[in-house]
């Protein structure tokens, strides 16, 4: 089954302008874009065909051409990186069997959170769509919690059903728990590792339709199937010690290269 993964790239963020070049440092103190340690999770993934870097911005294409990635340029019209994710598939000639977005801003996911994605969607045939989710434990929700007690939009939660169908997902902290966790406890709470794994025709399906409101109030791009009826599959995954977080603000700088640093990774 052939698989494609697409880096949705985009300059204009409203919450972080140009952040797929911002630089990370790794422990021996070399610097990497955002965007070339995000190509490169990708490519350290088993079983995948081809990985593309999908962007409307020249200053991207450039960069990412610089470390050897090939780029597929898309359209400034596109709402979020799954429209853009659909646009580049379309462009190669919509040949693949799966086709997985890495976002472009989670340089510390690892190879194996795709891995069993990809098997996850192959392993259930009713669904168009799987995502990862972590369970978090008593750190990583203290993590998630004090960000939203700052104001500061952070992870984002998913809840799902016994056959892991998701419910919702939310930048808010679901579901609500009023015990305390001590750092290593495991918890009810579900971090959503912004990955997506689709099926061609629930892809080139997404961007005819609609903004709806929830997407629009979330601001998450998954919600859209979901408010379309369409099944979003949720496939846990397990740290293995290792860290994940997301850059979705400039103070996730440090956040990660903490964890990189904690990790011993380059």
């Amino acid at each position: 089954m052939s698989v494609l993964i697409a880096i949705p790239a985009r300059y204009a963020s409203t919450r972080y302008p140009g952040k797929p070049l911002v630089p990370l440092t790794g422990v021996n103190g070399t610097a990497m874009t955002l965007i070339e340690r995000s190509w490169r999770a990708a490519i350290s993934v088993a079983g995948v065909d081809r990985v593309v870097v999908a962007t409307d911005d020249d200053r991207i294409r450039e960069v990412s051409e610089g470390f050897g990635a090939e780029v597929i340029m898309t359209s400034d019209t596109c709402r979020n990186g799954t429209e853009r994710c659909a646009e580049a598939h379309t462009a190669l000639g919509s040949g693949y069997e799966i086709v997985v977005n890495l976002q472009g801003d989670a340089p510390l996911t690892p190879h194996w959170f795709v891995e069993d994605l990809i098997s996850g969607l192959r392993d259930a045939p009713e669904a168009g769509v799987a995502t990862p989710v972590l369970r978090c434990d008593g750190d990583a929700l203290n993590g998630l919690l004090n960000d939203r007690k700052h104001d500061h939009v952070g992870g984002t939660t998913a809840v799902f059903g016994n056959d892991h169908s998701a419910l919702y997902f939310s930048k808010e902290v679901i579901p609500f728990t009023s015990e305390t966790y001590a750092n290593d406890d495991p918890t009810p709470v579900f971090h959503h590792v912004g990955v997506y794994a689709y099926r061609p025709d629930a892809l080139a399906d997404y961007p005819s339709w609609p903004t709806g409101p929830l997407e629009t109030m979330e601001g998450l791009e998954q919600l859209r199937f979901m408010e379309n009826g369409r099944k979003v599959l949720c496939v846990e995954v397990e740290a293995k010690g290792r860290q994940f977080w997301e850059l979705n603000n400039p103070q996730d700088v440090a956040k990660i290269e903490e964890m990189m640093a904690a990790m011993g990774l380059e």
